[in-house]
């Protein structure tokens, strides 16, 4: 009898799956960078908490994971890595302008895979929780890549990749996505919005990247600096029609009433 294949679960599954109000693909497949036969499948969800686990003895539950991979190994070709959170969590991941939670927000209909009439007014209510502080997240999470990059930080040393590094000269994957950052970051900060796929010819030009078609890594970091800095300048100067923080008023009047009105109260 086959042995089943090592997998990565954690959290309540039935819970998650039973509230679930939106779910849509993410990760390059969603941004319109995916390489065939090389790129993993995301996805990320939202779901509402019954009341006993938010008002009862129950215990508060923020999120479900699902890894085609056991834990800690690196998803492949063919793996599917899928997190769903609570709406309070995602609440929060949002409005501090986690550039990944802002994905579903912003993903096409053929990327939707579960959407509710309340998933729907999640998706409306991202002019409440889009602000300037969501540019500095793209700009922190370019800085985590260029780290990663060049071997700096905490995780300096060996490569997470070290066959693309003997291959292409520097880890294509944290430059494609570094540079991906820099121009969705200058695109968030310029137009107050992220359009998804990448618009061209900046999707084209992280395509190369991530190929290895750029074969010299100091032209990859000048670009991506570059880019950078006019992030920097359109919010040094206000040129952005972004305001300073997210309207948590509004965003918390909403989820009030979305848990009230998806557990049936009145």
């Amino acid at each position: 009898m086959p042995v089943a294949a090592p997998q990565t679960e954690y959290g309540d599954r039935e819970l998650a799956l039973t509230g679930e109000i939106l779910r849509t693909v993410v990760g390059s497949g969603v941004h319109g960078i995916a390489i065939e036969g090389t790129d993993d499948h995301d996805e990320m969800g939202v779901f509402i908490e019954p009341p006993a686990y938010l008002m009862g003895l129950g215990k508060p539950s923020d999120h479900y994971v699902f890894r085609t991979q056991p834990e800690g190994a690196r998803s492949g070709p063919g793996d599917t890595d899928l997190v769903i959170y609570s709406l309070r969590k995602y609440l929060r991941l949002a409005t501090k302008g986690n550039p990944t939670a802002l994905l579903p927000l912003y993903a096409p209909a053929d990327t939707v895979l579960i959407v509710t009439p309340l998933g729907e007014e999640l998706r409306r209510l991202v002019p409440a929780m889009l602000s300037q502080q969501a540019v500095r997240r793209f700009l922190g999470y370019l800085d985590s890549q260029l780290n990663r990059l060049v071997g700096r930080g905490p995780r300096r040393g060996t490569p997470n990749r070290p066959e693309l590094v003997a291959r292409f000269g520097y880890d294509v994957k944290y430059a494609s996505h570094a540079l991906r950052l820099a121009y969705q970051g200058r695109e968030v900060a310029r137009d107050g919005r992220l359009t998804l796929p990448m618009p061209e010819p900046e999707r084209q030009r992280v395509l190369q990247v991530k190929r290895g078609e750029v074969r010299e890594l100091g032209a990859v970091l000048d670009e991506i600096a570059d880019v950078q800095s006019q992030v920097e300048n359109l919010l040094a100067a206000g040129r952005t029609p972004l305001p300073a923080q997210p309207d948590l008023a509004t965003v918390q009047e909403w989820c009030v009433e979305a848990h009230r009105r998806h557990w049936g109260w009145t």
